[in-house]
């Protein structure tokens, strides 16, 4: 029993499960790219089962057979982590419906995550569909990053930080950032690193595709750089600026990266680097949002003795702001 508590039942428990959640998320997009970037794709070449006689991969199959099952064991380790925080976010005292919804959604989604991941095996790594499964972790990591979010503040009613305009500015670069993750899947469908040595690419150039890919991108850091302009023109608070900076730092990280692995032929290192960047940069790109507003304490919320005798927005502690001069 203390060991369940200590796990689901303390302040902030699940605000760790939806940081663990983030951070498996974004980790199992670098794993599912080690799986292609080493041939490994149809290491098991059956699905549920590795093979059609065996459900792990057995020693015949060798190191490819290994790697696409380790990476299929890790679909488990979100399903635990996703449980995880569902527990925590029912145990929590009280509990918060917004959070328990959340934790659900995440629940119901990672089986469907792992299906997409069947079915690429079953149509033989076809291009479309490994990018299918690619992107459908981008909700999973952004359902994770709101319920880390949502659980470090209060259920109240939500205060704007900045006018309408530079939170509408804020939204669409999200949604540019979610197009630049869908054609750099484009980009990588039609060049090498397959999954498997006979597996086809989508037949798109590739030169085009990169050039199309690098021009959405550099819309994404010219509207990065004009959020910031307008967010010191509109003297947002320190934290929303911070959060639009670290954006900018890992756009301009991810480009070097990009460029350099472009100009050098895709070696396999620097896109699995470059696959990291993609998911940090989706987690960088919704916490913008979030950072342009806060949530009050509800008037109905019923408040814990560790909320009465310290300063607290939900399950995160918040230190108290300095007393102005006088």
């Amino acid at each position: 029993m203390n060991l369940l508590h200590r796990w689901f039942g303390r302040p902030g428990a699940v605000r760790r499960w939806a940081l663990t959640s983030v951070i498996a998320n974004v980790g199992i997009i670098v794993t599912g790219g080690a799986v292609r970037l080493t041939e490994s794709g149809l290491g098991c070449p059956e699905w549920p089962k590795c093979t059609t006689d065996s459900l792990v991969a057995t020693p015949e199959m060798g190191i490819y057979g290994a790697i696409e099952f380790g990476n299929r064991v890790l679909t488990w380790v979100l399903v635990a982590i996703a449980i995880g925080a569902l527990v925590a976010a029912w145990r929590r005292v009280p509990r918060r419906s917004s959070l328990v919804k959340l934790a659900f959604g995440a629940c119901l989604y990672v089986p469907v995550q792992a299906v997409l991941g069947g079915i690429t095996v079953w149509t033989g790594l076809n291009p479309w569909v490994v990018g299918l499964h690619f992107l459908a972790s981008i909700p999973l990591v952004a359902l994770s990053v709101a319920l880390y979010v949502r659980s470090g503040e209060p259920d109240g009613e939500v205060v704007p930080l900045v006018p309408r305009a530079v939170r509408l500015l804020a939204r669409g670069l999200v949604g540019v950032a979610f197009a630049v993750i869908v054609l750099g899947v484009v980009v990588t469908g039609s060049g090498p690193h397959a999954g498997d040595a006979e597996t086809p690419r989508n037949g798109l150039d590739p030169a085009l595709m990169s050039q199309l890919h690098a021009d959405l991108v550099w819309l994404l850091v010219g509207m990065t750089v004009a959020l910031i302009a307008a967010l010191h023109a509109v003297k947002a608070p320190n934290s929303a600026k911070r959060a639009v900076y670290t954006l900018l730092a890992v756009q301009l990280l991810q480009g070097v990266i990009g460029y350099t692995q472009y100009y050098l032929d895709l070696p396999v290192v620097l896109v699995g680097l470059h696959m990291l960047g993609a998911g940090v940069l989706w987690v960088a790109a919704v916490l913008v949002p979030f950072s342009l507003r806060k949530r009050e304490p509800s008037a109905e919320a019923v408040p814990l003795h560790y909320e009465i005798h310290g300063d607290r927005e939900g399950d995160r502690i918040v230190e108290p702001e300095p007393a102005a001069a006088s």
